[in-house]
């Protein structure tokens, strides 16, 4: 990379799935505009690649979720630590920046502490606020700054002893179908009244125990409102799968396949023209709130990870929508709660009212910072503002 110029500023720049990638290059795009004079180096994705990043190695190498295929591939992940370390020590950047994947990017950060004084930021706090509160405690040790998608995590942050700037939930720019396409949408599927999106989430083990749940709640659905249309967009790597065992059902929902809709248009039109969703826990429940869907939530696990969790757990919901509107309208059944006769009165009930679960998303929406500043280039003045600060 040859010696700092006095004039250029050098960032490295980690991210090791798709989201983090969408997230690294909307940063550094936002760190573009904002200084001309920047370059980036580090690991990334095919986003962060088109703004200008000369991946290290592969992003997939490190994209590795679950126990099991850590500790399978821990021998690999240990060298591309250890690798990454070494070039930010010699490179010696103004700024690394680590983006959500903790298992990787954190002991990143530890081995670069240990050896240097580089500013270390962190993209996406950890859930501190859900549980395991002292990863914050943690995670202070070697990171210096911590930019937060929602608008309550700094103060966990600042506890903990970290700079922490709320910079806005990506959400807030994700395009959305309008209601002419809604209405194509149902059209050219003959869909004249209501409609529901299933949505069992993109993991295996999620569609392995989540189906079997949403096959009952459809037929629950359908005896009540036989107008009822289930539609259920499909993850790609879970499609064949999907497909397989909702041949099936006696219910069958029409099927959005991500091949047929390269660009996401469908899905994004189904999203508007939902009247509501039965959607597993997680982001998704933002995608809806954008899209102004109401929905129900229902999530279930192993037995083991349900004792675990239960009793580490901090809050009374695990949905954003209501943890960012602070109340309690998107009824939600987990764990041992995930049952279909609930979940489709639940699903009936929000049909029949669906105004409460409005208000609160659109709530939520203008706190993750609809219509403001886009959260890229929020956290790009974030990262220059505290490292101007730092300098001084």
């Amino acid at each position: 990379m040859g010696a700092k110029k006095a004039d250029l500023m050098r960032v490295f720049i980690l991210a090791g799935e798709p989201s983090g990638d969408k997230l690294g290059a909307a940063l550094m795009a936002g760190l573009k505009s904002l200084r001309p004079d920047v370059r980036f180096f580090g690991i990334g994705g095919d986003r962060m690649t088109a703004e200008g990043l000369d991946s290290l190695f592969p992003m997939d190498e490190i994209s590795i979720m679950g126990i099991g295929e850590i500790l399978k591939e821990y021998s690999a992940l240990k060298a591309r630590i250890r690798e990454t370390a070494d070039t930010i020590l010699r490179e010696k950047p103004d700024v690394v920046i680590t983006i959500d994947l903790p298992e990787f990017s954190l002991r990143v950060a530890k081995l670069v502490k240990a050896s240097s004084d580089i500013r270390v930021v962190h993209y996406v706090a950890p859930t501190v606020w859900a549980w395991r509160p002292k990863r914050a405690q943690k995670m202070a040790a070697h990171v210096d700054q911590v930019l937060a998608l929602l608008p309550f995590e700094p103060p966990y942050m600042h506890q903990a002893g970290m700079d922490c700037d709320f910079v806005g939930h990506p959400v807030v720019t994700d395009p959305q179908a309008t209601q002419q396409e809604a209405e194509a949408f149902r059209e050219a599927h003959g869909i004249t009244g209501p409609l529901a999106l299933l949505l069992p989430g993109s993991r295996r083990s999620e569609i392995k125990r989540l189906l079997p749940v949403f096959k009952q709640v459809a037929q629950e659905l359908h005896s009540i409102h036989p107008d009822l249309t289930l539609v259920l967009p499909m993850a790609a790597h879970v499609a064949d799968s999907v497909q397989e065992q909702v041949q099936e059902w006696p219910v069958k929902p029409l099927l959005l396949h991500p091949k047929d809709d390269p660009q996401g248009a469908q899905k994004r039109a189904a999203f508007r023209a939902a009247d509501v969703a039965v959607a597993a826990s997680g982001t998704v429940s933002l995608e809806l709130a954008a899209s102004d869907t109401p929905m129900v939530i229902a999530y279930d696990m192993g037995w083991l990870s349900r004792q675990i969790i239960g009793r580490m757990l901090l809050t009374d919901t695990v949905t954003l929508v209501n943890l960012v509107s602070e109340t309690r309208v998107i009824p939600e059944f987990i764990g041992q709660a995930c049952q279909p006769g609930p979940i489709a009165q639940a699903v009936l009930q929000t049909l029949a009212d669906p105004a409460p679960q409005r208000d609160a998303m659109r709530l939520t929406m203008a706190r993750l910072g609809k219509d403001g500043e886009a959260p890229g280039l929020r956290a790009a003045r974030a990262v220059l503002d505290r490292l101007a600060q730092a300098q001084t």
